[in-house]
């Protein structure tokens, strides 16, 4: 009977990602009780079979441009598979693109956090299309730049309804807002853009040039920086006229991308678009900047998601798995490097949400508000640059199972670098770090008072070490990398220690902090009972 199966796990479909998930509902105890229902309801339906299946198709029918009918005429459309729109219907529908600026929010003081909650469980399905998402939620803060413009545009945007039709913004149920800024003569320098905008009369320019890499580009509108008279500034330029006519979006193609394959990107040509600025003249950056920082806790977060879904897989195989009669759980060098594994998933996952507590109370709290600007980048860093090797690890623990495409693993590992290098790659992210040191020092003594009351007894040992870090940074820059981990590792450290995660949190002190040079996971040594971290991080469901 050559086709019997045997010794293959059972799938993982069926489960709840969040009653499965212990820090996640320690994170979340302070919310109220109808946000945790929700959770818990997003949770099953995260591993229902029949999401995964929608996740899958929207990654295996990918979109596809159409830049002409069949006449000729410039249409400029991309289509989307089924899937895709099922997936977008979801999450606007659960308010994650709009959520944080909805006036009598249930969860005022906590907008940030109960989003990230549901951002997380989301990307442990698919985060393809988390992109649009981001974009929209985020453009509303630059939006708030020009007053108008936000009274005009977030009504639209809140309504928490998905339209996919192209139809002019003011005859749409919903919208959603993407962002322009990557050239190909300049990528991450955005001061190289040549993107053109000149005045039309009546407030609104003409935008002429291109931008090589624009994702979502079926959004209704675009945050885009163009060269005007007075410096680069900041435009939102929608798709569609009042009319129902296109803008002038010549899409040239759309890129062929290792990952994010559910969400198009694409390469696009302004020919005369009609936009109006956003902010200051001059001041696109500036402007710009207020969207990008809520786009790196996205990236923080999703990837936190990402690694969590991973290494529950590996954990779930491992568990029903057998090699020469023996469960491959119970086998001491996987154990060492699954438990290894859950360190780094716990201190990602509690880090990143850290940071959106502190993105909740930095309008009522100095030392918030100081965490929120100087560890944005530290946190965005570290919990991205982690996430491809983790899951590579994940992906070894399946072996060859875990390679093939039929298994989420690979998707996961294809998604996982888009974080990293998008809104910032790792030296963009060190060296604002040496910015902020540079500019503002003193929102690090703030930084640096709060682990070291979280750390305990460790604490001042600890920020010794990363106070004489700042110092060889703030005059070698080829070290910022080094400061930004350690700065990300102790915050990490404090967090878990101040959630109270007991033998979790101090095996990731030693370990992370206290520990040796690493590059592979496994490194734990039989002080801690990797055993326990495992089934503590990932209680047994089936």
């Amino acid at each position: 009977m050559t086709d019997e199966v045997t010794n293959q796990p059972p799938p993982i479909a069926g489960g709840n990602a969040w009653r499965g998930d212990p820090l996640l509902i320690q994170i979340a105890e302070d919310f109220s009780a109808p946000v945790r229902k929700d959770l818990d309801n997003l949770g099953r339906f995260v591993l229902t079979p029949e999401a995964q299946e929608t996740a899958r198709l929207a990654n295996v029918e990918t979109p596809v441009l159409r830049t002409h009918d069949r006449q000729g005429r410039r249409i400029d459309t991309v289509d989307f598979h089924p899937a895709y729109h099922a997936l977008m219907r979801r999450s606007m529908a659960s308010g994650l693109h709009s959520s944080i600026w909805e006036n009598g929010a249930a969860e005022t003081g906590r907008r940030h956090q109960v989003r990230a909650a549901r951002f997380y469980l989301t990307s442990q399905l698919e985060a393809g299309h988390l992109c649009p998402i981001t974009m929209t939620s985020a453009s509303l803060a630059a939006l708030m730049a020009t007053p108008q413009l936000f009274r005009e545009w977030a009504p639209r945007i809140t309504t928490r309804k998905y339209d996919q039709s192209t139809k002019p913004p003011v005859e749409k149920t919903g919208l959603t807002l993407g962002m322009g800024m990557t050239e190909k003569q300049g990528g991450t320098d955005v001061r190289a853009n040549t993107t053109k905008a000149e005045r039309a009369g009546n407030g609104f320019y003409r935008i002429t040039g291109h931008k090589w890499f624009m994702s979502a580009p079926m959004s209704d509108a675009f945050l885009v920086l163009a060269q005007a008279g007075e410096g680069l500034s900041c435009f939102l330029v929608p798709r569609i006229l009042g009319d129902g006519t296109g803008n002038g979006f010549h899409f040239q193609r759309l890129k062929d991308k290792l990952g994010n394959r559910s969400n198009a990107s694409s390469e696009v040509e302004f020919v005369n678009a009609i936009g109006q600025m956003v902010g200051e003249p001059g001041a696109g950056i500036k402007t710009i900047m207020d969207m990008v920082t809520l786009t790196r806790l996205d990236c923080a977060v999703a990837s936190s998601g990402l690694m969590r879904a991973g290494l529950a897989e590996a954990i779930h195989h491992t568990r029903h798995r057998q090699v020469q009669g023996q469960k491959l759980v119970d086998q001491p060098l996987m154990q060492r490097v699954l438990a290894d594994m859950a360190l780094d998933v716990a201190g990602a996952s509690a880090l990143s949400f850290r940071l959106a507590r502190s993105f909740d109370e930095a309008a009522s709290n100095r030392t918030e508000a100081s965490f929120a600007r100087a560890m944005t980048p530290v946190v965005k860093y570290w919990v991205c640059k982690i996430a491809p090797a983790l899951l590579y690890e994940a992906m070894e623990c399946l072996g060859g199972n875990g390679y093939v495409e039929e298994m989420p693993l690979a998707r996961y590992y294809r998604e996982v670098p888009v974080n990293a290098i998008w809104e910032g790659s790792g030296n963009v992210m060190a060296l604002d770090v040496l910015r902020v040191l540079g500019r503002a020092p003193g929102l690090f003594d703030e930084v640096l008072a709060g682990i070291e009351h979280d750390l305990g007894a460790g604490g001042p040992g600890t920020v010794a070490v990363l106070r004489a870090a700042m110092q060889v940074a703030s005059t070698d820059e080829g070290s910022a990398r080094i400061l930004t981990e350690q700065l990300a590792l102790s915050a990490a450290a404090a967090e878990l220690k101040r959630m109270g995660a007991g033998r979790i949190a101090d095996a990731f002190i030693e370990t992370r902090l206290a520990g040796q040079w690493r590059t592979t996971y496994g490194m734990l040594d039989a002080r801690h009972d990797a055993r326990l971290i495992i089934d503590t991080l990932y209680p047994t469901t089936n």
